[in-house]
């Protein structure tokens, strides 16, 4: 990667992480439109806890990872919310930075690819007859 390219990329990083860290903490704790259509024919309380009707979010789990360390938006054993989802969001940027950081570099390192063997070789009476007529800019 050319030197130029660094800025660029570090410009990037510093505006994802301060995205995912400082104004992920005020996204909106709205339930999303999934979660409201499978609330449809429940009633509900305040804290959003089903108390009658008949509705499909009746039937809902925890998932196998609800008690991963980054689950909830946020991080396991942080008792300030505002640090917690904060520093999950960073960890979830810079962890999706260094994997498709190592996936450019194992694709980089294949290095180019080899052309067709079916394509014929272009001998130096092509070249020069390419050369010397002038381009139209049409196919």
């Amino acid at each position: 990667m050319s030197k130029r390219h660094w800025p660029f990329l570090l410009g990037g990083l510093l505006v994802a992480l301060l995205l995912a860290g400082v104004v992920s903490n005020y996204a909106s704790s709205h339930p999303d439109g999934l979660d409201s259509s499978l609330l449809k024919g429940c009633t509900v309380n305040a804290d959003d806890e089903i108390t009658g009707g008949s509705c499909p979010a009746q039937q809902a789990k925890d998932h196998e990872l609800a008690d991963s360390p980054l689950a909830d938006y946020g991080v396991r054993g942080i008792g300030n919310d505002f640090v917690s989802t904060g520093l999950s969001g960073v960890l979830g940027v810079l962890l999706t930075f260094a994997l498709g950081g190592g996936l450019f570099w194992l694709a980089r390192r294949r290095g180019p690819a080899t052309p067709a063997a079916s394509a014929p070789p272009t001998t130096s009476a092509d070249s020069a007859d390419e050369a010397a007529t002038p381009s139209t800019g049409t196919r």
